[in-house]
């Protein structure tokens, strides 16, 4: 494999990478069309100046802070165009974001805060319902290298940023201007599920999503005139690319939402005549389930990005023609980027069965066992390309696993390859639930349900569920003489602090768990078992 400079070289010279960062673009857009809108929420508008302005506020108070280049800083905040202003922020001040999804758990919040060796953290005063300084001194017996708690209030344009307190006034510009970040460098640590355990983090640079950009440009026929409604949580691969990336290199305008709500985003469409949107298949489906759906103009939608999981094509197909959008989908990871993708030129039968094909600039092969086995056309798929991330952070192990020794990315399914190049899931080769277009680790659920007095052993399978996808259902064996009961046991979790999103939906208690001739726990058959019980939207 081509060494890293090497790479760049050739990324660069076929448009897939470049040397300008996303504050280049900021600037020039507050320049050029300083009042017209870069965030559109349910009640203000951004501009792009405001944004340059309160990007560059934040930069200073950072440095004024002592804050130096490369460390990191958490950033914890609802999906607003505050959380935007912040990366770019942290950005202009050569600091690394750590993106801390607004709906995380204080267990995940003090893991990654540790484990990424944090040094600050950026929140609203408020952080839904608690006070976000109370908390903050406790938080350092978790994330002893934190230091700094700032304070962004909650109108953006205000500049009265806080830092531990108290206020302060931004360095001035010529002291931190050479600090900015490049885009090849360290520039966002976001967090995945992977298959086992607490949270990985995994590293990002900006070229990544440029080169994402640009492929979803050409499949999407995207232009400087559409208007963006983004669903997906900004911290997130998904997110990034849909709401931080894109729109800001089109110059157009992100229809944001601090949370998803299905008549919302309905009336945002309309109101704003939303081109482009950008969702799971979860959102879109709750969308088509609204009950006042038909109160609503959609006719201005002209395509639909979802991704994170197969399509359903029912589904799909029925959004399509009640709003006459084009459903598109990328097949990948937040590790990878992504490895395939469909295309306004497909066919609808390829477009809605099958994750797409290989673009420009990108190779898949598939592996069995380590040994490549492309010519079969069925395999668990790697990818190498521009838009591959850095991997995960300082987890050698980790990383052992995820890149083969040339440089590609595997990928957590078992797929197929048609003769045309078409890719199709048609299993999973590690123990994950998907709901709602996120990871969700089995052996992670099934550890934090283990602690339950109640319990002697416990497996979590994914069952399904006609919106989600799937839901997270646990199996339990019980200790003699116990009893048990989904409201107990999901309570018992929210008071360890387990994000929303690990916590069981399904609970069954059987006498003795399956296990294979092996001693080991038979999944497959608490699979078929979860399948049949609540199949069809049971």
């Amino acid at each position: 494999m081509a060494d890293r400079s090497e790479l760049s070289r050739e990324y660069r010279t076929r448009g897939w990478w470049r040397d300008q960062t996303l504050a280049d673009d900021i600037a020039r857009h507050a320049a050029e069309r300083p009042g017209a809108a870069a965030f559109i929420t349910e009640n203000d508008r951004i501009s792009w100046r405001d944004y340059d302005d309160a990007s560059d506020n934040l930069a200073g108070v950072m440095v004024a802070a002592g804050l130096q280049p490369g460390e990191r800083v958490a950033v914890q905040l609802p999906d607003t165009a505050a959380v935007h202003i912040a990366f770019v922020g942290l950005e202009k001040a050569g600091l690394v974001a750590v993106g801390i999804g607004a709906r995380a758990g204080e267990r995940e919040v003090r893991y990654l805060l540790g484990r990424t060796n944090a040094t600050g953290l950026i929140t609203h005063a408020e952080h839904r319902g608690r006070v976000v300084a109370d908390d903050f001194d406790s938080l350092r017996s978790d994330a002893p290298k934190l230091r700094h708690h700032v304070v962004i209030p909650e109108k953006l344009i205000d500049p009265g940023v806080t830092v531990d307190g108290a206020a302060l006034a931004p360095a001035p510009q010529d002291t931190w201007r050479g600090r900015k970040l490049g885009p090849d460098e360290l520039w966002l640590v976001n967090s995945t599920s992977g298959t086992t355990g607490l949270p990985k983090c995994v590293m990002h640079h900006q070229n990544r999503w440029y080169y994402f950009h640009r492929i979803a440009e050409d499949v999407g026929g995207l232009r400087d005139d559409d208007i963006v409604l983004a669903a997906v949580p900004a911290p997130f691969g998904f997110g990034q690319w849909t709401s931080h990336f894109t729109p800001t290199l089109l110059g157009a305008p992100t229809v944001v939402m601090e949370r998803f709500n299905a008549s919302k985003a309905l009336e945002l469409i309309e109101r704003e005549r939303v081109t482009v949107l950008c969702a799971v298949s979860t959102q879109f489906i709750l969308m088509l389930n609204a009950p006042d759906i038909d109160r609503y103009d959609l006719s201005s939608l002209r395509v639909m990005f979802t991704g994170g999981e197969m399509i359903p094509y029912e589904r799909a197909r029925d959004f399509e023609r009640r709003t006459g959008a084009t459903v598109l989908n990328f097949y990948g990871s937040n590790e990878s980027g992504f490895a395939t993708a469909t295309t306004l030129r497909d066919p609808e039968e390829k477009r809605l069965r099958t994750a797409g094909r290989v673009q420009p600039g990108t190779e898949l092969r598939l592996y069995e066992d380590g040994v490549d086995v492309t010519a079969s056309g069925r395999g668990q798929p790697g990818s190498r390309g521009p838009a591959i991330s850095f991997g995960y952070f300082d987890d050698p192990a980790a990383n052992a696993e995820l890149f083969t020794p040339d440089g590609f990315v595997m990928h957590a399914d078992e797929v197929t390859l048609d003769d045309e190049g078409y890719l199709t899931v048609v299993g999973r080769k590690s123990d994950i639930i998907i709901r709602g277009g996120k990871n969700i680790s089995a052996p992670y659920v099934e550890d934090e349900v283990g602690a339950h007095p109640a319990v002697a052993l416990a497996a979590a399978v994914p069952s399904p569920d006609p919106v989600f996808g799937e839901r997270v259902c646990v199996y339990v064996e019980l200790t003699a003489g116990q009893a048990l009961e989904l409201e107990e046991l999901v309570a018992f979790l929210r008071a360890r602090g387990i994000s929303s999103e690990y916590l069981p939906e399904r609970l069954v208690v059987m006498e003795e768990l399956p296990r294979s001739s092996g001693g080991k726990l038979a999944k497959g058959s608490l699979r078929e078992d979860a399948s049949s019980r609540f199949g069809a939207g049971r």
